[in-house]
């Protein structure tokens, strides 16, 4: 399975602004879920909570109220059922891409030929088989994100975290991986929950879009693409596309959370 969902989830941080104290509101009783094999994308302003989200669903960082679930079990901390990918790969620069992937794999508590096989099985998934043994200086940007990819899949996840993992990549590369996750989505069928800026991004690789403002759901947009999405250019260029992207770009901008916003399912 993989259903992960957000329950009523609030976080508050007290910060001290010429030496008195104030509290911030970063999440307010946010709540979706996200079904088992969906893609959902988190998108909304600056500021407005994404990323504190995603780390709460992955268990770096507690809420202040409300609870995570992954099938319907609360979390607490981290988990194997659960794989993040960040924005920057943070690759162990010492190790290898198969070490690297290893790493993870090892704390799960595979040894031998288990490890070593299900390592390159994976690196392989992300189209560098080739390239176990090198490490991350000899990797490209592109490169790397592919070995995070990878490390996150190995552990074999229920759901799949990322936070912009394309953000930091040129353009050309960023659209290569984006079709290269909708192939591996194609083939594992992963839950996966992403944070990205990128409106385009969010329309190609999501079935739903959740935007958020002010640390709640301000609105669910469908995105009326099917499956699979083989022909990237030619989706670009539909109707569909530009006009789920438009209908999104217009709630990023609305500026205001109406009361009793509507709850993801």
């Amino acid at each position: 399975m993989g259903e992960v969902s957000l329950i009523d989830v609030s976080k508050r941080f007290t910060l001290r602004i010429g030496g008195v104290a104030q509290t911030v509101r970063a999440l307010d009783r946010l709540s979706f879920t996200v079904g088992e094999g969906e893609v959902v994308a988190l998108i909304g302003p600056s500021g407005c909570g994404k990323t504190t989200a995603l780390r709460i669903a992955m268990g770096l960082e507690s809420a202040s109220a409300g609870r995570v679930t992954v099938d319907g079990v609360a979390i607490n901390g981290c988990g194997h059922d659960r794989g993040m990918v960040f924005q920057h790969a943070e690759l162990l620069p010492w190790l290898t891409a198969l070490q690297n992937v290893e790493f993870g794999l090892e704390m799960k508590g595979l040894r031998g030929a288990a490890l070593r096989g299900t390592a390159t099985k994976y690196l392989t998934l992300v189209g560098l088989g080739d390239s176990v043994e090198r490490r991350p200086y000899q990797l490209s940007g592109g490169m790397q994100q592919r070995v995070g990819i990878a490390r996150a899949l190995a552990i074999d996840p229920k759901v799949l975290l990322m936070d912009e993992p394309f953000g930091a990549l040129d353009a050309q590369t960023r659209e290569t991986l984006q079709g290269e996750l909708l192939q591996i989505h194609e083939r594992t069928k992963k839950t996966i929950l992403f944070v990205t800026h990128d409106l385009d991004e969010a329309v190609l690789l999501a079935d739903r879009v959740v935007v958020m403002q002010h640390g709640r759901v301000h609105e669910i947009v469908s995105v009326p693409l099917s499956r699979p999405r083989d022909d990237l250019a030619k989706i670009r260029g539909s109707d569909e596309f530009a006009k789920t992207r438009y209908h999104i770009w217009q709630a990023i901008h609305a500026g205001t959370v109406a009361a009793g916003a509507p709850t993801l399912h």
